[in-house]
């Protein structure tokens, strides 16, 4: 059996593509809104956060024979247990991850952490629009919110406990964008131009998650943007095509290789 570590799009299309090959496999995800996909596809769900130890308690009783790590670019903890577990149980860890994008615009920052960008946002002052999901969002509002120079925005997925967090932390229901993606240029650049948008803060999510539309968006607006790099993880064996991935299952793992086709995003 397969461990699937998904929740995203193009992870989900990559647990299609291993089940077509005839492989047993076991996905996990965080919420039970992202598992609805795969059990109507007749793909068995794991739901919740698991940590090193969940995990090899997993492999043990479920007989997992590889862990193939398709969560988002920035699931950098779940991508570490994952290491561990696969390491500690003495079986193969492929990572999956949506290929990166490089952009040039003169008014986009490029930072290595969302404290960097909390930092540089508070120097930009103006209206500032998070794009960055609700995770991290107290790393913003303990910089940005209550400056008088500041208009904190937050675009999240609309659930209850983003906006139960936004309560929280204080940031006022005016200033909640609460809606699901993706979004198109036009969409992003109509939802910059209501706000005043002079600042948008965004994460190096891969064409997947958009990332392009909500640059070119502000590009043209001449809105200026921080862009937080990737996590630098060491993954190891690592690949950006489903194809690759499925190889390497057949590899170490074993059955005879069928075709595979790659998704269209």
């Amino acid at each position: 059996m397969i461990f699937v570590l998904a929740g995203t799009s193009d992870a989900r299309a990559l647990a299609l593509e291993i089940k077509k090959e005839d492989f047993d496999l076991l996905a996990s995800v965080v919420t039970e809104n992202a598992s609805v996909e795969l059990t109507e596809s007749g793909i068995p769900v794991q739901v919740g956060r698991l940590t090193d130890e969940d995990m090899v308690g997993l492999f043990d009783t479920k007989g997992i024979q590889a862990v193939v790590d398709a969560s988002h670019p920035f699931a950098e903890e779940a991508s570490k247990n994952a290491i561990k577990a696969a390491k500690m149980v003495g079986i193969p860890y492929i990572r999956y991850e949506r290929e990166s994008q490089s952009f040039q615009y003169n008014n986009m920052t490029v930072v290595e952490s969302y404290e960097e960008a909390a930092e540089l946002a508070l120097t930009k002052k103006g209206v500032v629009m998070l794009t960055t999901g609700s995770k991290t969002l107290q790393i913003f509002t303990e910089k940005l919110l209550g400056n008088p120079d500041i208009r904190l925005i937050a675009r999240m997925l609309p659930r209850v406990d983003n906006m139960e967090k936004c309560e929280q932390l204080g940031l006022p229901q005016k200033n909640i964008v609460a809606i699901q993606g993706p979004f198109s240029k036009e969409f992003d650049k109509a939802l910059y131009m209501q706000y005043g948008v002079t600042l948008m803060v965004t994460k190096e999510s891969g064409k997947v998650g958009s990332v392009d539309e909500k640059v070119e968006a502000a590009k043209e607006l001449g809105i200026d943007v921080i862009m937080i790099g990737r996590p630098k993880v060491n993954y190891g064996t690592f690949y950006a095509r489903f194809v690759d991935v499925i190889e390497e299952l057949h590899k170490t793992v074993g059955f005879t290789q069928t075709g595979i086709t790659e998704p269209s995003f």
